[in-house]
């Protein structure tokens, strides 16, 4: 049962409007899928992180093929999570060589998903089942993608699907970002929660400003409000000055940098991306060792549909409080993927079928097809 072939696909869908974060804009959705089959056929279905640079889900596809390929053909793949650290390292030094450690990991991520989804598919179960027996059928949903000036439309169109909890963009501007804020969370329901994201966007100080002048509002979160590669100190300095719960994760990777945070319990809310680092196998392991640890998992997730399944079964699987992440903008790489949508009520129920349960790419997003490659080994 070895890998004997690795296809990769490349999607951009145009955005009716630009996505604006405090870094840059998203002016379409790309997406990057790998399928990995074995010498019998079995196969499984992977997301590669693409979203930024804007050029990068070509890159990531060619990467995959055209540099890590040779290491992964003919591989044993029943142990996803053993290939995955001798993946990791055999790529270490290519990595070193051209400074691209983040594009090693996003391939690799989505290598390690795909050939979870196929260990899945051969135990006859779902991904969420074959992590952990005692799975939840469903996940809660929270809005995501909201611009904290153009938040309300898309709040009340949230709601309608039975979303509770919502996650708005700041970082632009910040008097009026704090009227924003609290105009948004005037309008809040009884039950509903609003979180907030700046996106690594502030320097220590302007978080501090930031923390005083929202002191004694009540926000759910706190999302990277300094870099996360920021020393410790400063997000203890931080957290300590600050009444609202810090929040992140999907630009952290390795093991021993989380064992770190969770340890330091500076973050309230860790945040790992799947697409970005670890795939199934490395975001579970942290995952669980959150959960163990009394805080909360909420995967980080602003892609294409296979993404946003393989993010629901490990939140399902890991179990604790946490909340799946649905951005809710408009993307056909996502949303073609669910019959009636990816949530219903409020939550994101895990399917009964083996795997992920996606056997092909849907039809509907052919038109947005702009590369596929292909190798056999």
């Amino acid at each position: 049962m070895s890998i004997a072939r690795l296809n990769v696909h490349v999607f951009r869908a145009p955005t009716p409007a630009p996505v604006a974060t405090s870094f840059g804009v998203m002016r379409d959705r790309p997406a990057v899928f790998v399928r990995v089959e074995d010498s019998d056929g079995a196969f499984g279905w992977g997301e590669i992180f693409a979203n930024w640079p804007i050029a990068g889900a070509e890159h990531r596809a060619r990467l995959l093929i055209e540099d890590i390929a040779d290491l992964v053909l003919g591989q044993v793949g029943n142990d996803p999570q053993r290939l995955w650290r001798e993946l990791t390292e055999r790529t270490e030094t290519r990595a070193l060589q051209c400074g691209e450690w983040g594009p090693f990991r996003q391939v690799l991520a989505g290598l390690d998903t795909a050939l979870c989804d196929m260990a899945a598919r051969r135990a006859g179960v779902p991904l969420a089942h074959w992590l952990s027996g005692g799975a939840s059928a469903s996940v809660p949903v929270y809005a995501s993608g909201l611009h904290v000036s153009r938040a309300v439309e898309a709040i009340e169109a949230s709601r309608a699907q039975g979303i509770e909890a919502f996650k708005v963009k700041i970082g632009f501007d910040e008097e009026r970002d704090m009227t924003d804020l609290k105009m948004l969370i005037d309008g809040l329901g009884p039950r509903e929660r609003l979180f907030a994201d700046a996106n690594q966007s502030w320097t220590l100080e302007a978080a501090l400003r930031f923390a005083a002048q929202a002191e004694g509002l009540p926000l759910g979160w706190l999302e990277e409000p300094i870099r996360a590669d920021r020393p410790a100190q400063e997000w203890e300095t931080l957290a300590k000055a600050c009444d609202i719960p810090l929040a992140a994760g999907e630009n952290i990777t390795g093991f021993k940098v989380y064992g770190e945070v969770i340890e330091g319990r500076t973050l309230t809310f860790i945040q790992p991306d799947l697409a970005k680092w670890g795939g199934v196998s490395g975001c579970f392991a942290v995952a669980c060792q959150t959960v163990e640890a009394g805080l909360t998992y909420c995967p980080h997730f602003l892609g294409g549909g296979i993404g946003l399944s393989a993010s629901a079964h490990v939140l399902a699987a890991a179990g604790g409080a946490g909340l799946l992440e649905l951005d809710v903008n408009i993307n056909p790489l996502r949303d073609a993927f669910f019959a009636g949508g990816p949530v219903c009520n409020g939550v994101f129920a895990i399917p009964d079928m083996p795997g992920l349960g996606i056997d092909a790419l849907p039809e509907e997003i052919e038109p947005f097809h702009t590369l596929e490659l292909d190798i056999s080994g």
